[in-house]
């Protein structure tokens, strides 16, 4: 099923009596979805308002990322959340979505510097379980209205409406980046040399470690200030080791998780506490590890099958199962207010459990 219009889409919502599962480009999708007719967005395509002057971008869900990342490009500018490729590591085709991008708040190493997706979102068009389209926020960067909303279905993957066109602020693309890398360093060590980094005043864009390949520290903009903050820089991570200048494609990588392709096992996405971060590795057991927001992000590849929540025990932060079919939900259970708020949310967009269900707890 693939309507052509937001309002076709209304209309089949509106009248629906069983369940759908939404699909973008089918690249990024995670968790096991109960059954349900396919309901895809590519027939909702194309960039709607592009002012390059206002750095604003509205566009509809279905749009491939491509295709907003080339029309961008030519302007000059760039979607400042830098959204990762998971093709590589989910072993799939077909062409991401903006609306996707969306449903994952799918935010690469730039959102140590730049934010989440979520935060360069101004506004969203969606259709809620009952048929209704709902608009929220804006088309320019001064009307929020609404703004809670907006962020809201931002990481929702698609389990309280269907997204059908966003509003983007964006920014200019640097004129310049430079890479500084320390090699040789233990992970905990090299968390501490990525914290003293992001607490410099040197305006760090990315941080990450990739255990056996070195650390890494990324800045960007005009050239003369890159120069000057990669000397201060490079003072300020001499202290761990010695630091010399790396190939910036590192950071393509980073974000898609590049040494995970076309491995066995499961993949694990954890958001933790970055001075926890070596600790949690080490406990996990893990074939391979990446740390990515100066190790605020952990990916782990673990063996098929293993429940990494019941092994890592409690920890300040959560894991989610991004690759692998184990005996365990892929979304981490929520305390029971939280869990409380979120059924009542869905209970209000979603009242006949159209969308998602048996995803993120939806029913």
């Amino acid at each position: 099923m693939r309507p052509g219009s937001e309002a076709e889409l209304a209309e089949l919502v509106r009248v629906a009596n069983a369940p759908f599962v939404l699909r973008g480009g089918g690249t990024r999708g995670i968790g096991a979805v109960g059954p349900g007719e396919v309901l895809e967005t590519g027939g909702l395509s194309g960039i709607t308002l592009y002012e390059p002057g206002a750095l604003t971008l509205v566009v509809k869900a279905g749009t491939p990322l491509a295709q907003v990342e080339a029309a961008l490009a030519a302007e000059g500018q760039r979607l400042p959340f830098e959204p990762p490729d998971m093709r590589g590591l989910m072993g799939r085709s077909g062409e991401s979505t903006i609306g996707g991008v969306v449903a994952a708040n799918a935010s690469g190493p730039r959102r140590v510097q730049a934010g989440a997706c979520r935060d360069s979102m101004i506004g969203v068009r969606f259709v809620d379980g009952t048929g209704t389209v709902i608009r929220n926020g804006g088309r320019v960067m001064k009307n929020v209205t609404g703004y809670d909303l907006v962020k809201l279905m931002a990481g929702s993957h698609g389990t309280l409406g269907v997204i059908t066109e966003v509003a983007f602020k964006l920014l200019p693309a640097p004129e310049m980046g430079a890479t500084l890398r320390v090699d040789g360093l233990e992970d905990a060590r090299a968390v501490e040399a990525m914290a003293a980094a992001l607490g410099s005043p040197f305006d760090v864009t990315g941080a990450a470690h990739m255990p056996g390949l070195g650390s890494f520290v990324r800045v960007e903009g005009f050239e003369t200030s890159v120069r000057y903050r990669v000397g201060e820089l490079t003072k300020v991570l001499s202290r761990f080791g010695a630091v010399d200048e790396a190939d910036g494609a590192v950071w393509q990588a980073v974000r898609d998780v590049v040494p995970f392709h076309g491995r066995d096992g499961d993949v694990w996405r954890l958001a933790v506490t970055p001075s926890e971060a070596a600790r949690l590795v080490a406990r996990a057991g893990a074939e391979a590890a990446l740390y990515d927001w100066g190790g605020g992000l952990v990916w782990l590849l673990v063996a098929p099958g293993v429940d990494l929540r019941a092994r890592l025990g409690v920890f300040a932060g959560h894991a989610t199962r991004v690759r692998g079919a184990g005996g365990t939900p892929a979304f981490p259970p929520e305390p029971a207010a939280l869990a409380a708020l979120s059924a009542g949310l869905r209970a209000k967009f979603d009242p006949k459990g159209l969308f998602n269900p048996g995803l993120m707890g939806a029913v």
